[in-house]
């Protein structure tokens, strides 16, 4: 029964981890837009807003990896959406990135840091999943 409680804590860890990467990163995106919108190649009060509207979104995207961190052996269904979710990220900003002509070095190097950060949260979720699955395969 220990090592079920260290599984399933190592899991919350993982989740909790990326969790907490997100929402930090959607809350300084919020709060300290106008430090964020030249690396994407934004300004003035538009680029304020879509900053402020890619923390809204950063912030959206992590319910799912609230509810798995609550439990995430019972609530495995969020912790496998926030998998996908992560998947779609990492997918997407790579596809953006290998679109991108030449002289947008300053954007690339903005979107490469957010396939890096989505890339070992993909991993830390996975791993996690892992353990709930353990920890579900081993349970009476």
């Amino acid at each position: 029964m220990q090592k079920r409680s260290y599984s399933l804590w190592l899991a919350r860890l993982l989740i909790g981890l990326v969790l907490f990467i997100n929402v930090q990163s959607a809350l300084v995106f919020f709060i300290r837009p106008t430090g964020f919108a030249p690396a994407y190649e934004l300004s003035g009060v538009s680029g304020i807003a879509a900053i402020r509207g890619f923390a809204v979104l950063f912030l959206m995207w992590n319910v799912p990896y609230a509810v798995a961190l609550i439990n995430p052996l019972k609530f495995r269904v969020s912790l496998y959406e926030a998998i996908a979710m992560q998947s779609i990220g990492l997918v997407g900003e790579s596809i953006i990135v290998w679109g991108l002509p030449a002289g947008h070095e300053v954007l690339q190097a903005s979107l490469l840091r957010f396939i890096l950060f989505d890339g070992a949260g993909l991993l830390a979720l996975i791993v996690a999943a892992g353990v709930t699955k353990l920890i579900h395969k081993n349970s009476p």
